[in-house]
């Protein structure tokens, strides 16, 4: 019996009808075998509405591969619950907990069957944020801390609630989804593919490039069409310019947690100077207009190339007077080191990824396990890998690899002569009825999975997104218990996830 349909990153878009159907049972005792080994993680777990319920869609991952796995089932869920995956793999509960809320399908033994994010369309509107059932502890010497869900500033709304033994964290519960965004029901209200373009570029406002890219690459499988690797390569500066501005901002945010301003000046103006070499580029500083289907209206030209040359040069060599007075701060190496651990063990049940697993040496890349673009081509990636698991190895993880990333733009275009022939975008071009088309994405914070299933005209029926946010969520919590409350602003900006990514 034939349980997945076995494709990579780098593949055309698949018929639904080669994607098996398959019974819930088999394919539960295959994960339950399959994904206690690490080499496996669930990509995206979701539910599309069918004519006689519902239809379930899995993607599953092997790094070791490089492969993708998608399977589908059909269950009578109104008659009997489904066994839940969570209950052995705890990486699947944010899917779970979606589907339920979205459709009320019971999973049995699910240890933790919340509201994931409260959309408009949940299925039970009596579930609110104001009886969100946050997990509760009795004991004369506990007491709850409650931050948020309204933060200072700009940051976007959260909570999170602590229990604590005086000053040490026992538990924290983190409650998301206050925004209801639609974002995901956007994508099939309207089949522009320019204002698709343009809320991808949304979903998360730091990562307007990554997940720029990734819906790019997905429309371009549904279009049965490749780009150049010229494009491809335009693609890959842009995508490692977003990584260095985001890595800088969070070294200078983790001095600011611990009063080092002369760090955190530095890296404002590095910061400022990258997001300012990317709006020369393309006319903002975020990368938004950069990535289109198909084509690009912001084609490199050779003055632009030299002047992305000697701006990232110049951020290396000034970053990396940062990073050596850090890596000799003994003040800022005893705040950090051993502090907000999250063992390898943990971030693989969680289905950690991105700099968070790879600081806890979990090999989670999509670079190096399942390239596509100019990484599957002549463009091999190491990843930057730490092993301790703590803010420190987030925070060296961080600053090697924006080193990594000055070099990767040095060598991508130190050769290279741009071509006057790139097209522009297309976003007219046919899409394969009756399939189903993913993109990964390896985006500063990690892996970015898009997801369309078409109907038989053509047309995006069914559009997921997962933010690596929704995967990392949970390492946060693990890594706070057992330290002071006091080091969770150490702890949060280390991982420095998304809400609006989460919020969809």
């Amino acid at each position: 019996m034939r349980l997945y349909h076995i494709t990579t990153n780098t593949a055309s878009s698949v018929a639904l009808a080669d994607i098996p159907v398959v019974e819930y049972v088999d394919l539960y005792n295959d994960l339950k075998e399959r994904l206690a080994d690490s080499r496996y993680h669930v990509a995206h777990y979701f539910a599309q509405e069918i004519e006689n319920g519902l239809k379930f869609y899995i993607i599953i991952l092997d790094d070791t591969r490089s492969e993708v796995l998608i399977s589908s089932f059909e269950p009578d869920y109104y008659t009997r619950g489904l066994a839940s995956l969570t209950a052995i793999h705890p990486q699947f509960h944010p899917f779970e907990r979606e589907i339920h809320e979205l459709y009320g399908v019971p999973f049995d033994q699910h240890p933790w069957l919340k509201p994931l994010r409260f959309s408009h369309d949940r299925r039970d509107k009596q579930s609110t944020m104001d009886s969100y059932p946050f997990y509760s502890i009795e004991g004369d010497e506990l007491h709850e801390v409650n931050v948020g869900p309204i933060h200072a500033g700009i940051i976007e709304p959260g909570a999170f609630r602590f229990i604590c033994n005086g000053e040490q964290v026992l538990h924290l519960e983190i409650a998301l989804g206050y925004q209801h965004r639609g974002v995901e029901g956007e994508m099939v209200r309207n089949q522009n593919r320019l204002r698709q373009t343009l809320i991808a570029e949304s979903v998360a406002g730091d990562t307007a490039i990554g997940h720029a890219t990734a819906y790019a690459e997905l429309i371009e499988k549904l279009a049965g069409k490749t780009i150049s690797s010229d494009l491809k390569r335009e693609r890959t500066v842009a995508i490692e310019l977003e990584r260095i501005a985001m890595h800088i901002a969070d070294t200078g945010a983790l001095a600011t947690d611990i009063g080092f301003q002369l760090y955190q000046v530095a890296c404002e103006a590095l910061r400022t100077m990258t997001i300012n070499t990317t709006q020369a580029w393309c006319g903002n500083r975020f990368g938004k207009s950069m990535i289109r289907p198909l084509g690009t209206n912001h084609p490199l030209t050779v003055e632009k190339i030299e002047m992305i040359r000697n701006n990232v040069r110049e951020i290396r060599r000034r970053y990396n007077e940062v990073r050596c007075d850090i890596l000799e701060a003994p003040t800022l190496l005893a705040r950090f080191e051993q502090c907000g651990l999250v063992p390898t063990a943990e971030m693989a049940s969680i289905g950690g990824v991105g700099m968070a697993a790879r600081s806890s040496n979990l090999r989670r890349d999509i670079r190096a396990t399942h390239p596509s673009g100019y990484y599957a081509e002549e463009f091999k990636h190491e990843p930057v890998m730490k092993s301790h698991g703590d803010v420190m190895s987030r925070l060296q993880t961080r600053m090697d690899e924006v080193l990594q990333s000055a070099d990767y733009v040095e060598r991508l275009l130190s050769t290279y002569t741009p071509s006057e022939k790139l097209p522009a975008p297309d976003y007219n071009a046919p899409l394969a009825p009756d399939s189903l088309s993913f993109s990964l994405v390896e985006g500063w914070r990690g892996e970015i999975c898009h997801v369309a299933v078409t109907d038989s005209e053509g047309n995006i029926a069914k559009y997921k997104i997962k933010d690596p946010s929704l995967h990392n969520w949970l390492g946060l919590a693990i890594a706070v218990r057992s330290e002071g409350i006091s080091d969770f602003p150490i702890n949060n900006k280390s991982f420095n996830l998304s809400y609006c990514g989460h919020d969809l």
